[in-house]
């Protein structure tokens, strides 16, 4: 397939995608007070030479900016904060956006990610090899500023900050540091509504987001950022409804590529971050759902560093309009303002004056799980494990066409907060068999939506008979009010799957089924 036919195929399947993806956050990701306060800011751009690309001898350049706040010196050094953008971005370059950093006495560094920006090479989605040596490289390059407080050679105090792509960045870099020297050189993350398995964020099951795939590859396009075998790969996930493998003659292994992008990788290699980290994530993001940051949280972290950290769940990250099922369209951060009073920058702030200056906690929350529910309220648990079982019975759907169907679980008032699942026999005679299970919230079947717009698919590739399965489902939060229900939807299709569907008309029929709920008991 040639670059030119790949190019119009993805933008032909960004175009069709079921709605135009957006970002949405309950919060503005950087603070724009006064310009009269980052005038006061002195402000250089450089860049550095890093790792060639694959294949080449030429070093690639790694653009940044420098803001520095007035009062910083060598003798009253300060701690430094690492910023970068989201996919398709470029780094910050207006003092007035970090001001609320400055103004507190952080340095910060804000750069473009290899294959973005003013930056060379291409997006190779936060590889150790080449975009691990990056961020070492500007760490480097950090350590040697001598208005910046250091911890000893090498090792500059350093707090970072940024939100999806802007997110992986942080523990590509942390964890790279780790596996080099030991310790990561970060002493604090805050990253926003980024991925813990790239696979499986992208494909779970091995079933493609192809709304997702196709917008993250359109917005590439103009750029050229990514590499050509990734383009390639991500047309023939969009037209096999599969995550490419290797397994097609001729086919591309994004599974292989991207085995080692992420928190994931490295817990497999038996590596935990112990740091603390404030994580950010959306509860009713599609992209990298709530459920990617609840296993970062649980598996990345030590236990030390878990008892020094905070995790919350804000309404926003990368949302789709759920309209088949039928979803929820709310944006806000309840918790953040339970926290500290403010959105999720003020918390920051407040979390990085502990974690990078020490002195007396002025936040509580550490060690726990903090999630906003679609109404707007916080749910504050220190497990987000399913203990609760609710037998439903036999739950059956169509296949490749039909209607969502809605399985009472339980009548409310009932709390729900963390990660549910399901066990069941499983009966799909067809070859290819896919259904998509969500929790709903409603007074009856007719007008029951998803608490968080999310569903995950069962994946059956051959016909089974009374299989034994455990059958993943989206983690949410939400309480169910008096008068309404908890069910369990099922759907033969998805809009963010859309075109990933079982290949075959038929049914998928679940017999004996329990759900398994993280009940928050009073």
């Amino acid at each position: 397939m040639s670059r030119r036919t790949v190019r119009t195929a993805l933008l032909t399947a960004a175009a069709a995608a079921v709605a135009a993806p957006v970002l949405a956050v309950p919060h503005s990701p950087l603070t724009a007070p006064a310009a009269a306060a980052a005038a006061q800011v002195r402000v250089d751009d450089g860049c550095l030479d890093s790792v060639p690309e694959p294949g080449s001898t030429e070093p690639v350049a790694i653009c940044f900016t420098v803001f520095r706040p007035a009062d910083a010196s060598r003798r009253d050094p300060v701690p430094m904060v690492v910023h970068s953008h989201g996919w398709g971005g470029s780094r910050t370059t207006d003092p007035a956006a970090f001001a609320a950093f400055t103004d507190a006495g952080y340095g910060v560094v804000s750069f473009d990610q290899r294959g973005w920006g003013e930056s060379g090479g291409q997006a190779h989605v936060e590889d150790p090899t080449l975009e691990g040596t990056d961020v070492r490289r500007l760490v480097r390059m950090v350590s040697r500023l001598a208005w910046v407080e250091q911890d000893g050679p090498g090792d500059p105090r350093l707090g970072a900050i940024g939100g999806s792509y802007g997110g992986g960045y942080q523990f590509v870099g942390a964890f790279e540091e780790l596996r080099l020297r030991g310790e990561p050189v970060f002493d604090a993350l805050a990253p926003e509504i980024t991925w813990h398995d790239l696979g499986q964020s992208l494909a779970p099951e091995g079933v493609v987001r192809t709304a997702w795939a196709a917008a993250l590859a359109a917005a590439a396009l103009p750029s050229d950022a990514l590499p050509p075998a990734v383009y390639k790969a991500l047309v023939e996930g969009a037209a096999t409804g599969a995550w490419p493998d290797g397994s097609l003659p001729g086919g591309e292994d994004l599974e292989a590529d991207f085995a080692d992008n992420g928190p994931h990788f490295h817990v497999r290699q038996g590596r935990r971050l112990d740091i603390p980290v404030l994580l950010g994530q959306g509860t009713t993001d599609s992209l990298f759902p709530l459920e990617q940051g609840l296993r970062t949280f649980r598996s990345a972290l030590t236990q030390r560093a878990r008892e020094r950290s905070i995790f919350v769940g804000y309404n926003g990250g990368h949302v789709l309009p759920a309209l088949l099922p039928r979803g929820v369209d709310v944006t806000s951060d309840p918790c953040s303002e339970k926290l500290a009073g403010g959105d999720f920058t003020a918390l920051t702030l407040r979390f990085l004056d502990h974690a990078l200056r020490g002195g007396r906690r002025t936040l509580q929350g550490y060690g726990r799980y903090h999630l906003a529910t679609p109404a707007s309220t916080c749910v504050s648990t220190g497990s987000v494990r399913a203990t609760t079982t609710y037998d439903v019975g036999t739950v059956a759907t169509s296949t490749a066409l039909g209607v969502p169907v809605a399985t009472p679980v339980a009548e409310g008032p009932i709390t729900v907060a963390g990660t549910p699942y399901l066990t069941a026999d499983v009966t799909a005679p067809g070859v290819g068999s896919r259904a998509f299970y969500g929790l709903a919230v409603g007074t009856s079947p007719a007008d029951a939506r998803l608490v968080q717009n999310n569903v995950l698919p069962l994946h059956e590739p051959t016909p089974v008979t009374g299989a034994a399965r455990r059958i993943a489902l989206p983690s949410v939060a939400v309480r169910v009010p008096r008068g309404q229900r908890l069910y369990l939807l099922a759907s033969p299709v998805s809009d963010v799957f859309a075109g990933t569907g079982s290949r075959t008309p038929g049914l998928v029929v679940l017999e004996g089924t329990v759900v398994h709920l993280p009940r928050k008991h009073r």
